[in-house]
């Protein structure tokens, strides 16, 4: 391969996949790890759009159903997401984005993102010294990650030049592949972004770095910590004897991130884990009872009737119905 082309590889890669359930979805989003737990009924369908070019990675999902995710960023990157569209709010820890809002994100944060339909959401991230250099470059100002996430709320045409550019970027990865892979138009793409991206991170914030919110947060990331250790079914005082808070504390910031009580929260991603186990197996193989038991269901009659009424049919439909297949449109195929 010679130099030319070396570089084209080196400065755009992209693509755009369709996952047909959370599992695959959850892995498809690079550079942050990502556990889904659906909370509306319905087949899950979703569609990731990705562009890289030579230090800016760009990202843009949509998902049909509402849900709540608990992402771990990587903390080799700076981080920003947004709505990329207006519609259902997108709630950030909390805190209910408008459309124009912008989230800038600690180095290596856990946090709680929380959709109620449908919804399409951006993320761009890039080396923290690309950042510290782009930014000083263009205002003077070294724009460094924050000690804790911050919702931005840029003026409305600085928000709207980053959500064009953002939408031309992933139209682009997905109608014209084979033009963003040229070394001149990478680097257009990504001085736009950048530019675009600097003028909205140095803008106030929208609801300011409450220390009550971050400890709050702190509780959701120890909480999300206990429920991945214990594998057993916690009860409540278990489960705040495992934080090392009160009931009435964890219901409160519960309430305030998740939109609902723990133990709510709890049954969901147990019956979502179901769910997951239910359509990787075959009817031949595995059993609905011998599935829901390995997840602590022991009451086989009340755990259907609850899996119906979550989920829009029965547990055994889900186990006979043939699995649903992701695809991988064009670009590199999803991490």
């Amino acid at each position: 391969m010679d130099l030319v082309s070396n570089e084209i590889e080196r400065m755009a890669e992209n693509g755009t996949a369709t996952f047909a359930n959370p599992g695959d979805y959850q892995a498809g989003i690079g550079d942050a790890s990502v556990e889904l737990i659906v909370t509306g009924g319905g087949d899950f369908n979703a569609r990731l759009t990705w562009l890289s070019l030579r230090r800016l990675h760009v990202l843009r999902a949509s998902e049909n159903l509402p849900r709540i995710a608990f992402l771990s960023l990587s903390p080799a990157l700076a981080f920003v997401s947004f709505p990329a569209r207006a519609g259902p709010p997108l709630t950030y820890d909390g805190h209910g984005l408008q459309f124009g809002d912008v989230v800038f994100h600690s180095r290596a944060e856990r946090m709680h993102q929380r959709t109620n339909g449908e919804s399409q959401w951006g993320l761009i991230s890039l080396p923290p010294e690309q950042l510290a250099a782009g930014s000083e470059a263009l205002t003077g100002l070294k724009v460094t990650s924050p000690a804790a996430g911050r919702v931005l709320r840029p003026p409305r045409s600085a928000a709207m030049r980053l959500l064009r550019f953002h939408s031309k970027a992933c139209r682009l990865a997905e109608t014209r592949h084979e033009l963003v892979v040229k070394p001149e138009v990478a680097r257009a793409l990504e001085q736009e972004l950048l530019h675009a991206l600097v003028n909205c991170l140095t803008a106030d914030d929208g609801n300011g770095t409450l220390k009550k919110r971050c400890h709050h947060a702190d509780i959701m990331v120890r909480f999300e910590e206990a429920l991945t250790a214990h594998s057993q079914q916690l009860n409540m005082p278990a489960l705040c004897s495992a934080i090392g808070v009160s009931e009435r504390t964890l219901r409160v910031c519960c309430s305030e991130f998740l939109g609902m009580s723990p133990m709510r929260y709890l049954l969901l991603r147990r019956l979502n884990m179901v769910r997951s186990a239910l359509q990787r197996a075959g009817p031949a193989n595995a059993s609905v009872a011998e599935i829901a038991r390995s997840y602590h269901f022991q009451e086989l009659g009340r755990f259907a009737v609850t899996y119906r009424t979550v989920f829009g049919e029965m547990p055994s439909a889900t186990l006979r119905r043939q699995p649903r297949r992701s695809s991988t449109d064009h670009g590199r195929s999803s991490q």
